[in-house]
C-alpha cells in the first residue's frame, strides 16, 4: 500500500531511526527495520530492549529515515506506538517478512529464538502518525 501522506516517504525506506524518550526527556535513537501498511507502520524488537521499556512508559516517539548505522537522512515524524498481540502481531511479522525475506524471515526470528532467555520474547509495535502540539 502507498500509505497515508505522513508515512508515504517511509514505504520504500529500509531503516528508520526510532527516537524514544528516557524519564528525563532525553531522546535515545535506535535504527530499526520498518514496514508500512496503509496508515500505520510496524517494527519488531525484543521485550527487554531499552526502547520497549521506554515506550511502555511513554508511547510517543519520533521516526526519521536513516542509514543502516542510524544517521538521519530526512525529517522526523512524530508517532504514537502500541504493542501488538495475537493476530495483529502475526500480521506485523508477515509484513516485515515480506519486505525483508532473509533478515526478518530467517535471521531476526532465529536470533530472537536463540537469545530469548536474555532478551525476552519478540515484540511487534505499531507506529501511528500523530499531530504534535506547537504550544
Amino acid at each position: 500500500m502507498d500509505g497515508t501522506p505522513a508515512l508515504r516517504h517511509l514505504v520504500e525506506q529500509r531503516t528508520v531511526l526510532l527516537e524514544t524518550y528516557r524519564r528525563d526527556g532525553t531522546a535515545v535513537g535506535t535504527p530499526v527495520s520498518i514496514a508500512v501498511d496503509g496508515s500505520r507502520a510496524v517494527i519488531r524488537t525484543f521485550e527487554r530492549a531499552g526502547k520497549t521499556k521506554r515506550l511502555r512508559r511513554e508511547p510517543t516517539a519520533r521516526v526519521s529515515p536513516c542509514t543502516v548505522r542510524g544517521a538521519p537522512t530526512g525529517p522526523p515524524l512524530a508517532v504514537c506506538c502500541r504493542r501488538l498481540h495475537g493476530d495483529e502481531a502475526r500480521a506485523a511479522a508477515r509484513l516485515l517478512r515480506r519486505k525483508y525475506p532473509l533478515l526478518h524471515g530467517l535471521l531476526v526470528p532465529l536470533a530472537h529464538r536463540v537469545g530469548r532467555r536474555r532478551t525476552g520474547r519478540t515484540v511487534h509495535l505499531e507506529l501511528l502518525p500523530r499531530v504534535e502540539d506547537d504550544g
